[in-house]
C-alpha cells in the first residue's frame, strides 16, 4: 500500500512547484521531500516531475495522479483538522520571513515571551514573497516589494548600506584619495584591502559598488563567513573592510569597536517592509510581532 505521506508530499512539490518549497510546507527536510517523491515514482513506475532548473514542472502523467488524489486527500486533511481543533485547545502558529541577521538583532530576544507559536524561516526575499503568497508565511521583513495583489507593504523604518572597516586599517589614505575625487586611486585603494563577504549573497556589495563607481566590484572576498553577524564580530578590534546595512552594527560603532569607513556618495538606503497577505485570520498576532521590530528599530 502507498504511504499517505508520499502523497501529502507530491501534492506540496506539485503546489510549491520546488522541492524546497514542499519541505517548508511539510515541515521536513529536502532529502525527505526527495525520498518520498522517488517512493511514489517507483511505486507507480513512472516520473511524476520533469526537474527543469530549480523548478519542479509535473508531467503529463503527473497531473493525471494529482486530479485524481487532490479531492479525497483534500477531504482527509480537513476531516484532520476539524478533529484536532475539536479534541486540542489551538494555539496559533504564525510562520514569519526575514534574513538571519534581522532575527538575531530584533526579534530573537522576545521570542520567548510571545503567546502563540512562531516559526522563523530565513532565505531569499524573492523566495519568502512567492511563500507569503502562497499561505506558507504569514509575515516577512523585507527591503523588497512584491507585486502579487494578495500582499501589501507597511514600510516602518530603513536601512543604510556602509562601507565598515576594523579599527587596525589605517584610513588616512582612504579619506585623502576621497577628498581629491581620484576613483581610480580609491578602487586601487580599495582593493589592496582585505575584505569580508558572506556565504548567502553578495547583494550589498555589488549594488554599492554599482552605485558608487558604476561597475561591479573586481575582487573577490578574501573571508568568507556564514553571515553579517559574523563579519562585524571578526571585525572588531580588528583589520579588514565590507559592505553591510548600518543597523546590524551601529552598537558596535558607536561602542568604537569597529569604524564607519564611507558612507558612500550618493548613499545606498532601502526601506524596511512588513509584508503579509492582505486578508489573514491572524491579524492580532501579526500586530504584536510588528510592535516589537518598530520597538527594537527606535532602541537601535
Amino acid at each position: 500500500m502507498v504511504n499517505l505521506e508520499w502523497y501529502r508530499t507530491f501534492k506540496a512539490i506539485y503546489k510549491t512547484g520546488t522541492l524546497t518549497g514542499a519541505a517548508e510546507a511539510l515541515f521536513i527536510s529536502q532529502p525527505g521531500v526527495s525520498l518520498h517523491l522517488g517512493s511514489l515514482e517507483s511505486y507507480v513506475g513512472y516520473k511524476l516531475f520533469d526537474r527543469t532548473g530549480r523548478r519542479m514542472i509535473p508531467t503529463e502523467r503527473g497531473k493525471v495522479l494529482f486530479n485524481s488524489i487532490i479531492e479525497p486527500l483534500t477531504r482527509l486533511e480537513d476531516t484532520e483538522k476539524n478533529f484536532q481543533k475539536s479534541t486540542e485547545k489551538h494555539t496559533p502558529t504564525i510562520s514569519v520571513g526575514m534574513c538571519f541577521e534581522t532575527f538575531q538583532i530584533t526579534l530573537e530576544q522576545y521570542i520567548s515571551t510571545l503567546p502563540f507559536n512562531v516559526i522563523i524561516r530565513f532565505g531569499e526575499y524573492r523566495e519568502m514573497l512567492d511563500q507569503l503568497d502562497k499561505g506558507i508565511l504569514d509575515l516577512i521583513i523585507t527591503p523588497q516589494k512584491g507585486t502579487s495583489p494578495n500582499i501589501e507593504h507597511e514600510a516602518f523604518s530603513s536601512e543604510t548600506i556602509v562601507m565598515v572597516c576594523g579599527n587596525e586599517v589605517d584610513d588616512t589614505a582612504f579619506h585623502e584619495l576621497l577628498k581629491k575625487k581620484d576613483k581610480d586611486a580609491i578602487l586601487a585603494w580599495l582593493k589592496e584591502q582585505k575584505w569580508y563577504g558572506t556565504t548567502s549573497d553578495m547583494e550589498h556589495l555589488f549594488r554599492f559598488w554599482q552605485l558608487n563607481f558604476n561597475s561591479n566590484p573586481d575582487f573577490r572576498p578574501n573571508y568568507i563567513v556564514p553571515n553579517i553577524n559574523s563579519i562585524v564580530r571578526c571585525l572588531t578590534g580588528g583589520n579588514g573592510l565590507a559592505v553591510i546595512p548600518d543597523f546590524l552594527c551601529r552598537k558596535e560603532v558607536e561602542n568604537g569597536l569597529i569604524k564607519v569607513l564611507w558612507e558612500g556618495s550618493p548613499k545606498l538606503k532601502n526601506t524596511l517592509h512588513f509584508a503579509t497577505r492582505k486578508r489573514t485570520q491572524y491579524g492580532s498576532e501579526i500586530a504584536l510581532i510588528k510592535n516589537l521590530f518598530r520597538k527594537v528599530m527606535v532602541e537601535e
